[in-house]
């Protein structure tokens, strides 16, 4: 008998805009609906000669609001990924730090990493009902239509074209907004999902799909 694929929920920075203890307790439970062994922990000095909990995972969803993300553990992780582990990140997880109208360089390798940062939240209100369209066929997204939802919006910049863009959104003013992709850093498999601010999200049947099957997908699994 193999022993069952494992995951952690990491949580970091503060709950003034995100309700981190919440989320880890709601993101933990769809690991387990995924069918993963699955871990919540709080903060990411973890990586650099990880204790067992952090090492044995096999992935990792980040739903984090800043805080401290040394760039040495950065490369740690990125690392791990490289060599076959899977990273699912998850709304303010792509929320890096500035350096010059760019990202910090010491947040560029998780930037790399991730695959994009947040920008804005783009014009108008930051939140509201809006359709999610579904673009790319995928283990992920394979049978799910299009759905509405109510969501913070979010907009960031990709750190390369190197993704396959999965779901989407339009603007008021026509603009499609990626919410949705996967991409592959050596051996390893990662996804980005912004959607997910709180519980009207983390409730909606069609989000919590897309979460577990990322997880799925980012461990090998699917």
């Amino acid at each position: 008998m193999t022993d069952p694929r494992t995951a952690l929920v990491v949580v970091n920075g503060d709950d003034i805009h995100h309700d981190l203890l919440s989320a880890a307790t709601v993101f933990q439970q769809l690991g387990i609906e995924a069918g993963l062994v699955t871990r919540k922990a709080m903060g990411l000095n973890r990586f650099v000669d990880a204790r067992p909990e952090t090492g044995s995972a096999q992935v990792y969803l980040f739903y984090t609001a800043g805080g401290q993300f040394p760039t040495e553990q950065q490369e740690a992780l990125a690392t791990a990924i490289a060599a076959g582990k899977g990273l699912v990140g998850v709304h303010g997880a792509n929320i890096l730090g500035w350096a010059g109208g760019g990202v910090d360089p010491a947040d560029r390798p998780f930037f790399d990493l991730l695959g994009n940062r947040y920008l804005s939240h783009g014009p108008g209100h930051h939140e509201g009902r809006h359709t999610i369209e579904i673009v790319g066929e995928h283990p992920i997204t394979a049978g799910l239509d299009d759905f509405d939802l109510f969501d913070e919006y979010y907009e960031f910049e990709f750190a390369d074209d190197e993704v396959q863009v999965l779901a989407q959104r339009r603007r008021a003013d026509g603009e499609v907004i990626p919410v949705l992709y996967v991409r592959t850093v050596g051996a390893g498999r990662v996804v980005y999902l912004a959607l997910g601010h709180d519980m009207r999200s983390w409730g909606e049947p069609a989000v919590r799909t897309l979460v577990i099957r990322s997880l799925q997908w980012a461990a090998g699994a699917l």
